[in-house]
Order: C-alpha cells, then structure tokens, then sequence
C-alpha cells in the first residue's frame, strides 16, 4: 500500500509544525540578542550553527529508518526534543541580562536540542514519505510538503511578529511555549496510524551503517546532487541569520515589524513554490533544471538589490524585495526538492532514507555554514565600516554564491530526464 493524497497533506503536517518552530529560533530570537540584547551576531550565528552541526547525524537517522520500523515514534519524540529546546531558547533570553555566561550555557543546551529534535523529526519522515509513495507521485508529494512548511514558518512568523508587539520578555515566552505545544499536538494527530497501516514487517539489514552509506556515496547521482545541495544552500542561508537585524539597525524595524518581514519573505517562498509547481507539473511548462537555474539567478538578483537599498535607510522597498528574495528561493527550492524525491528511490533498494539523510546532512552542514559565515562577515565588517556597507557587501558575496550555483546545476542536471548527470566520464 502507498500513502493516498489525504495521507501525503496529513505527513505535510507535521513538516509545518517544524518549520513553526524553527522560524521562532532562527529568526525572532536572533533579532532580538543581535539587537535588543546588544549581542555580537556572531553570538545567534554560533548557536544556529551548533542546531545545524548536529544535524549531520540525519544519515545515521535515514539509515535506521531505512533498516526499519518505529518511524512514528522518531518523528513524535523529535517534534517533543525541538519544543522543549525552543523553550529552553526563549528561557535563555530572559537570563541573557542577568548573566551572559548562563544565558550562553542554556542557549547551548537548547540548540542541540533543537538539532537532534530537527534531525530526528523530519529525516525520519521524510524516509516515511519516501518509502511509502509511489514513484510517480513522489515530486508532488516533495512538493506539497515543502508548501506546507513554507506555510508554516510564513504564518507563524506573521502571527507571532503581530502579537509581539508591544515587546515583553514575558509575552515572548507566552507565544513559544503556545506555538510549542499546537505543535506537539498536531503532529500527534497527523501520524496516528499511518505507518501502521502502510508499513510490513521485513527482515532486518545487516549491513552496518558505514557500509550502507558508503553505497550511496558511490553513487554518481546521488554524490553529484549532495555537492550541489551544499553549494546551493550555503548561498540561501547566508542571508537567514542578518535580514532581521539589517531591517533592525539600516531600516529601524522594530521586534514585531523585522518578525513580519520574515513572516512576508516566506510568503514570498511559498508562492515561489506554488508558481512552480502549477507550471512545471500542471502545465508541463519546463523542466526541474530549468526552475533551478532561474531561481538560483533571481535570488542573486534579488539579494544585488537588497545591497542597493541600504543607502537609502528607512523608507527603502525592503519588504518588497525581501518578498522577491523569497519567491525565487522558492522557485529553485522546489525544483531541487523534486530531484531529491525522485532521486532518492533510484540505485540500491532500501536506502532511500540513507540518502534523505545525506542530503539532509548536506544541508544542515551548508545552513549552519552559510550562516555562521553571513554573520561573522557582518560582524568583521562593521569593524571597518557602516551598518548598511557591511550587510550590502555579505549579500553581493551571497548572489556570486547564488550564480555559481546556477552554473553547477547547469552542468550536472540532464536537460531531457530532470535527473543529476554524471560529471566523471565513464560513470
């Protein structure tokens, strides 16, 4: 049996459950240590950078889903393990003017909860989803699950960005800890018996993890495509941890309007997304390899005119751009993320997990990267120079990182079947 379209919007679910979580320490939270708090962006850059690092155990979390059974529980007690780190999180705020030593030391903690909450969560149903849809309905499923998180982190970012303000410590907590437990909740409810019903009992794999990973990695295909996603997805979260605080300190934003902006760029993705998805697979309007390169172009275009306005300081388009930014991250995401479904079921049975959770770890690595990177350049140049100069000159770096990743897919991606291409002759 393979999952209906009921059973696909239902796992999608709990895709939008993470994604309202995570916006909630990758964006409210930084903003306010980097601008309320007075703290380095460094500081959130380093702590997003640790929930990503941890992360790279997704191929081991693949690979046991992979060597079967108990998917459900992965998935409900990582979703626990992410709302308890977020709240631990938002805890951390409140101790930040007491003590930065405290404060640092439970922010920690939270975010290495938060990774292996994240890391366990969602390559476990990702492995779910991968496993028990049929082949032909894997780019859509990719499809409408990615919709429904980007839906997720736009509405929870807009909602939490309306009810933030007036800014009150006490206010925050309020809104994690309710997001946190709707959360908990909903992802209850989206898997009960779904696995159950669809999954049979197998034998067991032997093979040991290494061994099965290492099958993969020799993959062509599935090797290529892990190069681009790092490539790739360092270029997209460079700008992940420094718009909220470029919208705060060049715009003069406040908590509840940055939060917004945030809420607006997903947004932006989300009709990304669907655009796509309506053309390429309702009107048959173009390939994945097509998507890709021009959305991986717009968003260098897009991050080339968020530099532009920061001369100009407030009154500048930002939440349009912002919004545009989004839309062709959007375009190029969902483009990849139906290669990454199709692909995962081509090469050796029973390691469809095994490479979610490669690229996955992929992506992980180039998130915590890209971030960590974005912010510490910002930091390193506002030494020298302004505020607007030192973030319009990380974006510029961010666009020739979105180009080269528009030559990569160029030249990996096959123009006639959508899938990877081989770069060695003779594989």
């Amino acid at each position: 049996m393979t999952l209906s379209w009921l059973q696909i919007v239902r796992l999608g679910l709990v895709q939008m459950c993470l994604g309202s979580i995570v916006v909630l320490t990758t964006s409210t939270l930084n903003r306010l240590m980097v601008v309320e708090l007075s703290l380095a962006a460094t500081v959130p850059g380093m702590l997003v950078a640790l929930h990503y690092g941890i992360q790279l155990s997704r191929p081991k979390w693949g690979f046991a889903s992979d060597t079967g059974g108990h998917r459900t529980r992965w998935i409900v007690g990582g979703m626990a393990a992410l709302a308890i780190g977020a709240l631990m999180a938002t805890g951390a705020i409140l101790l930040f003017p007491i003590s930065f030593g405290l404060g640092m030391a439970v922010s920690i903690g939270a975010y290495a909860l938060i990774g292996l909450g994240v890391g366990a969560s969602g390559t476990s149903l990702l492995a779910l989803i991968a496993t028990t849809t049929s082949p032909h309905r894997r780019a859509a499923a990719a499809t409408i699950t990615w919709l429904m998180m980007i839906f997720g982190i736009a509405v929870t970012a807009s909602t939490v960005g309306a009810f933030l303000d007036p800014y009150t410590p006490a206010l925050l907590l309020e809104v994690v800890f309710t997001v946190a437990c709707a959360a908990i909740l909903l992802t209850v409810l989206a898997v009960r018996g779904v696995e159950r019903r669809l999954i049979a009992v197998s034998e067991p794999d032997p093979t040991p993890f290494r061994a099965g990973l290492a099958e993969v990695w020799q993959e062509p295909r599935a090797r290529n495509f892990t190069l681009f996603v790092f490539l790739s997805m360092t270029a997209y979260f460079m700008q992940e941890l420094i718009l909220e605080p470029y919208a705060g300190l060049v715009f003069g934003f406040t908590p509840g309007q940055s939060t917004s902006l945030s809420g607006a760029q997903n947004g932006g993705t989300f009709l990304g997304m669907l655009a796509v998805g309506i053309l390429a697979t309702g009107f048959k309007i173009g390939g994945l390899r097509g998507w890709v390169v021009a959305g991986c172009i717009g968003s260098a275009a897009s991050l080339a005119a968020l530099a532009l306005i920061g001369p100009i300081g407030p009154g500048a388009p930002l939440v349009p751009i912002a919004v545009a930014l989004g839309f062709f991250n959007g375009m190029f995401a969902v483009a990849a993320i139906g290669s990454m479904m199709a692909l995962a079921g081509q090469g050796r049975d029973r390691r469809e997990g095994t490479r979610m959770g490669l690229w996955g770890a992929a992506q992980a690595l180039a998130a915590g990267f890209g971030g960590l990177t974005g912010a510490a350049m910002v930091d390193l140049l506002r030494l020298s120079s302004g505020d607007a100069s030192a973030f319009g000159s990380v974006f510029l770096f961010e666009a020739a990182l979105f180009l080269a990743a528009a030559a990569m897919a160029a030249r990996i991606m096959d123009r006639k079947t959508n899938v990877t291409a081989n770069l060695v002759p003779g594989e």
